[in-house]
């Protein structure tokens, strides 16, 4: 066996090329190659958010307004550098969430409290004295009826509050004033006694100091009763036709299937970390550290069972170019079935008049013969080249080197055999001559032999093709078998690495196993064997 000495192993693959950038196409590739999982996990998201959609029933909201006044002694008093005329919102803001509130509109809407916290929301807009009580709930009547409570309760709330804090201050008023009359009683019946005389005056210019902090007590008193304790107006009460849904039911939709491909992409980015697929020229030579034979592509129609014929004769002319017969070329991969590039690789061998033996010891001979009569059907037409042998002229030399006698010329028979019966029992019968089958080339065909333009390509076991000068050995998959290797150390070997499918770690242990038999492969393929 005389092969062609193949380069050189790269001790280190990386140190050929440069740093490889990665770039936006290499980021969307990923999801690209898993689409299936980010479709699914899309469709997964579509039908959980559709499922909220049908089953939650729409919430919706209804909302009522209060404006918000300072409770002040004389409203009409105009505001001075003292006046007390601002609210403080924030205050206001957690009176009417207080529990208070809450207690009662869950009394009179029958829930819970904590329920009732939930749904209801005040909002207080920056720079007015208003509250926006906003209550929400899955029926329509119940939320503009816990809005309107809410808003009802608060001012009740916070009127009972100025009242009791108004009865307070008239209650010491009150006191007050009972305690001033009661002096004055007593200062009174003191000037009566000592009328007329220094302690009388005394008594009398006691009197009018009383009566004037009794005038006093009796006006400020007179102006607290008279203060108004409302805290406010409802200025917009909430009706069932102000009621609207919270949100958009078709945002939960499209947020459902834009966050389930968020998701999928994601996981699909997982998946790919931790099973590394080939997926281009540069993972096939950073995981073999090979050089590149070809790729082989397929037809533009999806779903083509067949490779493109002429990516498939540009590796052949590869794989000639780097062997010499006697060649044994062991096609080896890791899990894949490489049948179909076989059985390619032998008819564009045989194609230049090469006569090429297909071995197979894993019962698919049935299978390699199918798709070389497939191939050669495809083979092109060469206008240059007879497809009959032209007849040899008078007078050529033969094989032992004297002229073939030429034949002569005998006009035909008006009669020829067959063409007329006859009656005569004894005639002899002049049977047709058996010619011997032959193929294009003029050369016999055997049984197991198919012509293959000028060459020819036989089938049979790795046993069986020991005399012929050029094997092509249809490995299995070397995971499970371990024969492609044992061939390839008699001889050559390519790796085939299947775009998509075959995965770096089991390349880069197939050709960790290769360089330990000894063996130095010639490079490798990329192919998809046209799967779909």
């Amino acid at each position: 066996m005389t092969d062609a000495a193949p380069a050189p192993w790269p001790t280190d693959p990386s140190s050929s090329g440069g740093t490889r950038v990665v770039t936006l196409s290499d980021l969307v590739r990923v999801p690209m190659h898993r689409l299936r999982l980010v479709v699914v996990v899309a469709l997964v998201g579509l039908l959980a958010a559709l499922g909220y959609v049908l089953l939650v029933p729409a919430a919706v909201t209804a909302r009522a307004v209060v404006a918000v006044r300072p409770v002040v002694t004389d409203a009409f008093t105009p505001s001075g550098a003292g006046a007390d005329r601002a609210v403080n919102m924030n205050v206001e803001s957690g009176l009417a969430t207080g529990t208070e509130v809450v207690q009662r509109l869950a009394d009179a809407v029958g829930g819970e409290p904590r329920d009732v916290r939930n749904a209801l929301e005040v909002e207080v807009p920056t720079g007015g004295q208003i509250l926006r009580f906003t209550y929400q709930t899955h029926d329509a009547q119940r939320a503009v009826q816990g809005a309107n409570l809410a808003a009802r309760a608060y001012l009740d709330v916070r009127r009972a509050m100025y009242e009791q804090q108004r009865a307070e201050m008239l209650r010491s008023y009150d006191a007050s004033i009972a305690k001033v009359v009661a002096q004055q009683t007593a200062v009174q019946k003191r000037a009566s006694s000592a009328k007329g005389t220094a302690a009388g005056d005394a008594a009398l210019a006691e009197l009018s100091g009383i009566n004037n902090q009794l005038t006093q007590l009796n006006t400020a008193r007179t102006e607290i009763a008279a203060v108004d304790v409302n805290p406010g107006w409802v200025t917009q009460t909430a009706e069932r036709a102000l009621v609207t849904s919270s949100g958009h039911r078709p945002l939960y939709l499209v947020a459902g299937l834009l966050g389930g491909a968020l998701i999928g992409v994601v996981l699909a980015y997982a998946w790919e970390s931790a099973d590394r697929r080939v997926r281009s020229v540069t993972d096939g030579r950073d995981a073999t550290g090979l050089p590149l034979l070809g790729t082989v592509r397929r037809p533009p129609l999806r779903g083509s069972p067949r490779a493109v014929d002429a990516d498939v004769r540009y590796v052949a002319m590869a794989v000639a170019e780097r062997v010499r017969q006697p060649a044994r070329v062991a096609l080896v991969t890791s899990r894949e079935d490489v049948t179909a590039l076989t059985a390619g690789l032998a008819v564009a061998l045989a194609a230049d008049g090469r006569e090429v033996f297909v071995a197979d010891d894993s019962g698919r001979v049935e299978r390699l013969r199918a798709a070389v009569l497939a191939d050669r059907g495809r083979l092109p037409v060469d206008p240059s080249r007879p497809l009959v042998p032209k007849p040899r002229p008078a007078g050529t030399p033969t094989a032992g080197g004297a002229p073939a006698d030429t034949p002569a010329t005998r006009r035909p028979s008006p009669h020829p055999p067959g063409s007329r019966p006859s009656t005569d029992p004894d005639v002899t019968l002049t049977l047709p001559r058996v010619a011997s089958a032959r193929t294009d080339n003029g050369r016999p065909a055997s049984p197991d032999e198919v012509t293959v333009g000028v060459g020819s390509v036989r089938f049979g076991t790795w046993r069986q093709g020991a005399d012929h000068g050029l094997v092509l050995f249809n490995a299995p998959p070397a995971e499970s078998d371990e024969r492609g290797v044992a061939v390839a150390r008699q001889g050559s070997a390519v790796v085939v690495v299947e775009r998509d499918r075959s995965r770096q770690s089991d390349l880069r242990r197939l050709v960790e196993r290769l360089r330990a038999a000894g063996v130095t492969p010639l490079g490798f393929v990329l192919t998809r064997n046209g799967r779909a």
